[in-house]
């Protein structure tokens, strides 16, 4: 039996910084990242879907959108960005990853924690998530 997935590409920009990193990303900078979410169903549904990529768009794009786009992706035990972000940017669009914001740690989140909340009830698992931050460099979390 082939084993069949259905792949949804989702576009965000995010500032980040790599805490305790020896070069450049240790400053505050963004990119224009680019997501494939890869989905698994035990079964194709009764028309050959693994799902609609619709709900792939709604409910991972939709996490993103809400969460990432347009904001500042930070590692929760950066106090600076910590203070940073309750006191004088409060009301600036921010989230406190619990690991280091590297593709990596970013995927890794967006497949074990994110794809099981946002998918939970339609049958399908998240199995891979490839997370482009640059045009030359990815990170790729699989199951």
């Amino acid at each position: 039996m082939s084993k069949v997935q259905a792949v949804r590409r989702v576009q965000f920009c995010s500032g980040h910084r790599v805490l305790g990193h020896e070069g450049k990303c240790a400053h505050m900078h963004g990119h224009n990242y680019v997501v494939f979410f890869h989905a698994e169903a035990g079964d194709l549904d009764q028309i050959g879907r693994v799902i609609d990529f619709s709900i792939l768009k709604e409910k991972l794009g939709g996490w993103v959108d809400e969460n990432w786009d347009h904001g500042f992706v930070f590692f929760k035990k950066d106090e600076d960005l910590r203070e940073l972000f309750e006191g004088k940017m409060a009301g600036h669009k921010h989230f406190a990853l619990p690991l280091n914001p590297t593709a990596e740690n970013m995927g890794d989140y967006l497949l074990n924690v994110v794809g099981p909340e946002q998918l939970k009830g339609t049958g399908v698992q998240l199995v891979k998530v490839v997370i482009w931050e640059t045009e030359n460099c990815f990170a790729e979390v699989t199951l």
